[in-house]
C-alpha cells in the first residue's frame, strides 16, 4: 500500500494516506489512525488528487492529467449558492450549467457540460463509484438537448468534503461516457462533530418589481451533518440531511397578443344571465340547419348588445347574421380583416380586459426559475473487519418536487375550452423525481494485492401530474388534473479491483478489475385521458373518425386531446427494456526515475445491444525540475448510447418552427425510436457508439518564494458518429410524395401517431473540440491573516465536421439539413461560452472573512432564426447574440463564536441581465431573454444570510 503525505495548504495539517485501488479511481483513508473529534480524516486534500492515476493520490503538480480540486468543506459557508451545479458553475470555468425555463422536466434538472461537451459526455463518480444518470431524457430546446446526464442536484452538497474534477479523456480507465471527463464527488468522513447550515435568500432586482415589490424567488435551506466513530480501529458512520424550499421566479414580460375576440366578450354577457354558450353544441357543424341553430344565434344577437364598445357597424353585422356560418364570418378575425386587424384585435383585449377588471399581465406566462421542494439524506459507512479488511457503505435517497408553467391557454385559442374556463388559463407541469442509491463492498489486502470488491446500485424516477390544464375534447368532462405517467432508469454495476505496487525503478503499480453493469429504462404511460383525443360521444378518436363527431370551438376549430401543456405517455410508448456489458482493463504505470512517469490504460467493453470497444490511453509527466512539470496524454474514448436514447419514445406539444416556417408555433411532435416505422422509413440507422480521440498537453510551475501555483493544459477532442436529437421532420407534403414515394408510408406514420412532426435519435455527425484552461492560485499567510487569490479561464470551441450523416432518401428530399440543421448546430456549437473565466479573492483576518468573484461569461447565441442585426427581418442562420457579461458575487463573513458563523452576501452583485431578445423570438414579450441559451440565467441579484454552526 503506497503512502502519500497529505498536506493542508490552508490550516497546515499533515496525515498518511492508504490509498485503495479500485473501480478505476482511487480512494483515499486516513490510514489506520482513527478519525478524531477534530475530523483529521478529511482535513482539506487540496494538494492531493485521486482521479486520473491508480497508483496512489499525488500533488496536482505532479499529476499527469489535469485535475481541479474543491474544497466545498471550506467554500461553501462563503459562496451563494446551494446545489452542485450552481456551485461548480460559478468556481470551475470549464463547467456549465443554469437553471432551465419553460423546458418540461429540464426545468427540475439542469443540464451540466464539462468542456462544452454533452450532459452525457462527463462521468460522474461517488466515492469512486460510478454514478447511474437521470431518467430525464432532454428533447426540449435547452444546451445539452437530446442528452442523458447525471442529476448532480439529487446529492446534498453538505455531505460532500470535496469534489475532484478530471479534465481529461479517460474512457480506457473508467469506461464509458468519460469524453471530456471524470468528475469524482467525496462524501464526508467526519466524526464527533455536529455541524449545519440555515440558509436564507431571494432576488432583489428590479425585474420583480411588477409582481412581487422587487424581491422572489426566496429560497430556503436547511443542512445538518453528522459522524461518530465506529469501534476503535477506524471505523465511522456520516450522515447529511438536507431540505431545501424555492419559490419561483417570474421574468416574463407583459403579455403583447391579443387575448379576446368578440366572440368571448360576447360569451362572457352571456355567462353574467347564467347562459353557457358552449352548452349548446358539441360540436357547432351539428347545430347547423336544426332547430337549435335558431336558438343559438338568437343568444348571439341578445347578448352582444351588451358589448358597448362593439362598433354600430359590427352590431348591425352581427344582428344581420341569420346562421352560424354567418356569424363566424362576421366574429372570425381570419375572414373578416375590415373589422379584425391586429391593432383592433388589441384594442378589442383592452376594452374587454377593462371591462373584466383584469390586465394583461394576468396572462403572463411563468418564466423564471421553478418552484421546488427537496429533500435529500445521505449515509457514509466504513467498519474495519479485522486488521486488513474493511466494508464499507454509502447511499442515499432524495425527493424532488417540482411545479413550472407553461404557455398560456388564452380565451381567443381553440386548445382553451372557454365553457369551463372563460378567461383561460396556465397549465403547470408537477413532476416528482425520486432517486435511491446505495453502494456497498469489501476491500482490502490479500497476499500484497489491494482488492476492492461492490456492489453499486442506483435508481432515478421521473413522474408528471399536469394540473390546472383540460383535455378540450373532453369539453365539460374534463378533469384539471392528469397523471401523465413517468420515466425510470435503474443501473446495477458490480466491481472487482486489484493493485499492487512493485520495487522496480522508481516504482511500478500493476491494477486490473472487471466491471458488470445491468441497465433498465421504463416509460410508464399516463392515464387515458392525459394522452387522448375523444370525439363528441366520448369514444376514442381514431383516424377513421368523421370529422362531423370530432368536438369543435365556436369558429369549427378542433379542439385538442390530451392534457394540454404536456401530453402524457401513451399506452403504445410503455417501454421495458435492459441491457448489460461486460468490461475489463488493465492500467500499469511507471516511475522509470525521478523525472520520467509514464501511465498506460486499455479496457474492452461489451454492450449486449450494440456491440463491443476497446480503448487506451497513453500519459506521462516529465519533472523538468522540482517545480516545473510537462505533462502530456493521448486517448481512445467512447460512449455508449444510452439505453434512454435508443429506446425513447413520446409526444410533446412544442414551441418551434418547422422546415419552411417562418416563426416559431406550437407543433404535435412524436419523438420516435430508432426501431419505429418512422425511422426506418426514413432510413435512420440503429444508434451505436460514440467514439473519440483525444490529445491534451501541458505543463505546471510553481513559485515557492511567491506562493504562486500555475497550470495550463491545452486539448484537442474528436468524436465521431455523434448521437444527438435531430431537428423536427414536418408532416411529408402531397408534393414531396408525389417526387418520392418511399415518403407516403412515412406519412400514413405520422396520422397514425396523429403528430405534424417528428425527431429521432441519430448518429448524425462528427464533432471537434479544442480548447485551453489555465489556472493560477496564490495565498498568502501571516499568523491570524490568510490572502488566497485564484484566476482560471477556459478557452473552448467545439465545431461539426466532415459531412452529416443522412441517409439516401433523407438527402435525395432535401431534409439532409433536417437531420442536423441549424438549430441543432447552435446548441452544439455556441449556446455555451467559448470563454470564461474567474478572478477570486478570499481574505480571512481573525473573525472576519471575505469573499469576492468576478466572472467573466462569453457570449453566446440564442437557437431561433431570428436576424442578429435587428432589422426585423426573419433571415436563416442568423441567431440572436447573447453578448458577454461579468457577474460579481460578494459575500462577508463573522464568526460569532466558537460555534457559530454568520455570513450575508450577493451573487450578481450588481443585478446583471443577459441581452435581450429581439421581439421576433420573445413569443409575444414573455421570453424577454433567451431561454434557449443563457450563460448564468436570468433571474438577477440573488442576496443570501447564512447561519453555520457547529458542535
Amino acid at each position: 500500500m503506497n503512502k502519500v503525505t497529505i498536506i493542508n495548504s490552508r490550516k497546515g495539517i499533515a496525515l498518511t494516506a492508504a490509498v485503495i485501488f479500485f473501480s478505476g479511481i482511487t480512494f483515499a483513508q486516513a490510514q489506520e489512525t482513527k478519525p478524531s473529534n477534530d475530523t483529521v480524516s478529511d482535513k482539506q486534500i487540496e494538494e492531493v488528487v485521486l482521479v486520473g492515476s491508480r497508483s496512489g493520490g499525488r500533488s496536482k503538480a505532479d499529476s499527469p492529467v489535469p485535475v481541479d480540486v474543491f474544497n466545498l468543506k471550506e467554500i461553501q459557508q462563503s459562496l451563494p449558492q446551494t446545489n452542485i451545479n450552481q456551485i461548480l458553475n460559478t468556481i470551475a470555468p470549464s463547467f456549465t450549467s443554469t437553471i432551465q425555463t419553460n423546458a418540461d422536466g429540464s426545468d427540475h434538472s439542469d443540464p451540466a457540460q464539462l468542456r462544452g461537451l454533452g450532459p452525457d459526455q462527463t462521468l460522474i463518480l461517488i466515492n469512486g463509484k460510478r454514478r447511474h444518470t437521470s431518467a430525464l431524457v432532454n428533447v426540449n430546446g435547452a444546451p445539452g438537448r437530446g442528452t442523458v446526464g447525471t442529476d448532480l442536484n439529487a446529492i446534498p452538497a453538505f455531505a460532500l468534503s470535496r469534489i475532484e474534477v478530471l479534465r481529461d479523456g479517460a474512457s480506457a480507465q473508467y469506461g464509458s461516457d468519460a469524453i471530456a471527463g471524470v468528475m469524482n464527488l467525496q462524501l464526508k468522513r467526519d466524526t464527533g462533530k455536529l455541524t449545519g447550515q440555515l440558509n436564507y435568500g431571494g432576488y432583489l432586482t428590479n425585474a420583480a418589481k411588477d409582481h412581487t415589490g422587487n424581491y422572489d424567488g426566496q429560497q430556503y435551506q436547511l443542512d445538518l451533518n453528522y459522524g461518530n466513530k465506529i469501534g476503535n480501529k477506524g471505523g465511522f458512520y456520516n450522515i447529511t440531511w438536507s431540505s431545501q424550499f424555492r419559490d419561483p421566479t417570474r421574468r416574463a414580460g407583459t403579455e403583447s397578443a391579443p387575448i379576446y375576440n368578440a366572440y368571448n366578450a360576447i360569451e362572457k354577457r352571456a355567462a353574467e344571465n347564467g347562459v353557457n354558450l358552449s352548452s349548446y353544441f358539441n360540436n357547432i357543424g351539428n347545430l347547423k340547419g336544426t332547430p337549435g341553430e335558431q336558438d343559438f344565434v338568437s343568444l348571439i344577437h341578445q347578448y352582444s348588445q351588451g358589448v358597448g364598445y362593439f362598433s354600430s357597424e359590427l352590431q348591425n353585422k352581427i344582428q344581420s347574421a341569420n346562421s352560424i356560418t354567418d356569424l363566424q364570418n362576421v366574429l372570425d378575425p381570419t375572414k373578416n380583416k375590415l373589422d379584425f386587424s391586429t391593432a383592433q384585435l388589441n384594442a378589442l383585449t383592452d376594452q374587454e380586459l377593462a371591462y373584466r377588471g383584469q390586465t394583461r399581465k394576468d396572462f403572463n406566462m411563468q418564466v423564471g426559475q421553478s418552484k421546488l421542494n427537496n429533500h435529500q439524506l445521505f449515509l457514509n459507512v466504513e467498519v474495519p473487519v479485522s486488521d486488513d479488511w474493511k466494508v464499507y457503505t454509502f447511499g442515499g435517497y432524495s425527493i424532488r418536487d417540482g411545479a413550472s408553467g407553461g404557455f398560456y391557454r388564452r380565451p381567443n385559442q381553440a386548445r382553451t375550452f372557454t365553457g369551463l374556463n372563460i378567461d383561460g388559463y396556465l397549465p403547470e407541469i408537477h413532476t416528482r423525481i425520486q432517486d435511491v442509491s446505495l453502494s456497498a463492498g469489501i476491500k482490502g489486502k490479500w497476499d500484497g494485492w489491494n482488492v476492492d470488491l461492490s456492489n453499486t446500485f442506483g435508481q432515478n424516477s421521473f413522474d408528471y401530474t399536469i394540473e390546472n390544464t383540460g383535455n378540450t375534447s373532453l369539453r365539460f368532462n374534463s378533469p384539471d388534473t392528469f397523471k401523465a405517467g413517468g420515466l425510470q432508469f435503474l443501473q446495477n454495476t458490480i466491481n472487482l479491483d486489484f493493485s499492487k505496487s512493485f520495487d522496480v525503478f522508481q516504482g511500478i503499480n500493476v491494477a486490473f478489475g472487471a466491471e458488470q453493469r445491468h441497465e433498465n429504462f421504463r416509460i410508464n404511460p399516463g392515464e387515458e385521458a392525459s394522452y387522448t383525443a375523444y370525439d363528441i360521444n366520448g369514444n376514442v378518436q381514431t383516424p377513421t373518425t368523421p370529422s362531423s363527431l370530432k368536438p369543435t370551438d365556436f369558429f369549427g376549430a378542433a379542439l385538442a386531446g390530451s392534457s394540454q401543456v404536456f401530453s402524457g405517455f401513451r399506452a403504445e410508448n410503455a417501454t421495458n427494456k435492459n441491457r448489460n456489458s461486460y468490461a475489463g482493463y488493465a492500467d500499469v504505470e511507471f516511475n522509470f526515475t525521478n523525472w520520467l512517469l509514464v501511465d498506460a490504460a486499455v479496457r474492452y467493453e461489451d454492450y449486449s445491444d450494440f456491440g463491443s470497444t476497446f480503448n487506451y490511453k497513453l500519459a506521462s509527466r516529465i519533472k523538468l525540475s522540482n517545480d516545473l512539470n510537462f505533462r502530456f496524454a493521448g486517448s481512445t474514448g467512447f460512449r455508449a448510447p444510452s439505453i434512454h436514447q435508443i429506446y425513447y419514445n413520446t409526444t410533446s406539444t412544442l414551441f418551434t418552427t418547422l422546415p419552411g416556417g417562418t416563426a416559431p408555433s406550437l407543433v404535435e411532435v412524436g419523438t420516435f425510436s430508432n426501431d419505429s416505422a418512422v425511422a426506418k422509413g426514413l432510413g435512420i440507422n440503429k444508434l451505436k457508439q460514440e467514439t473519440s480521440k483525444s490529445v491534451s498537453t501541458g505543463f505546471t510551475y510553481k513559485i515557492p518564494a511567491l506562493n504562486l501555483n500555475i497550470t495550463a493544459d491545452a486539448y484537442f477532442i474528436r468524436i465521431d458518429d455523434r448521437i444527438v436529437l435531430t431537428d423536427q421532420f414536418a408532416r411529408p407534403t402531397a408534393q414531396q410524395i408525389v417526387n418520392n414515394p418511399n415518403l407516403g408510408p412515412v406519412q400514413q406514420e405520422f396520422d397514425k401517431a396523429e403528430v405534424n412532426a417528428a425527431q429521432f435519435f441519430a448518429n448524425s455527425i462528427d464533432t471537434e473540440t479544442k480548447g485551453l484552461d489555465v489556472v493560477i492560485s496564490h495565498s498568502y499567510r501571516r499568523e491570524s491573516f490568510r490572502f488566497n487569490n485564484d484566476i482560471a479561464i477556459n478557452f473552448n470551441r467545439t465545431k461539426k465536421v466532415g459531412d452529416i450523416h443522412a441517409s439516401d432518401l433523407l438527402k435525395n428530399a432535401g431534409l439532409d439539413t433536417t437531420y442536423f440543421g441549424e438549430r441543432s448546430r447552435v446548441y452544439l456549437e455556441d449556446s455555451v461560452p467559448k470563454v470564461k473565466a474567474s478572478l477570486s479573492h478570499s481574505l480571512t483576518w481573525n473573525d472576519f472573512s471575505v469573499y469576492l468573484r468576478n466572472t467573466y461569461y462569453g457570449k453566446v447565441y440564442g437557437a431561433d432564426n431570428v436576424d442578429a442585426n435587428f432589422d426585423g427581418i426573419l433571415l436563416p442562420n442568423e441567431h440572436q447574440l447573447v453578448s458577454d457579461k461579468i457577474i460579481t458575487d460578494l459575500s462577508i463573513g463573522y464568526n460569532i463564536s466558537k460555534n457559530f458563523n454568520l455570513t450575508v452576501g450577493t451573487n450578481n452583485l450588481f443585478d446583471i441581465y443577459p441581452t435581450k431578445n429581439v421581439t421576433a423570438s420573445t413569443n409575444n414579450d414573455q421570453f424577454i431573454y433567451s431561454r434557449s441559451s443563457s450563460q448564468f440565467g436570468q433571474n438577477g441579484r440573488y442576496v443570501f444570510s447564512k447561519l453555520t454552526v457547529s458542535f
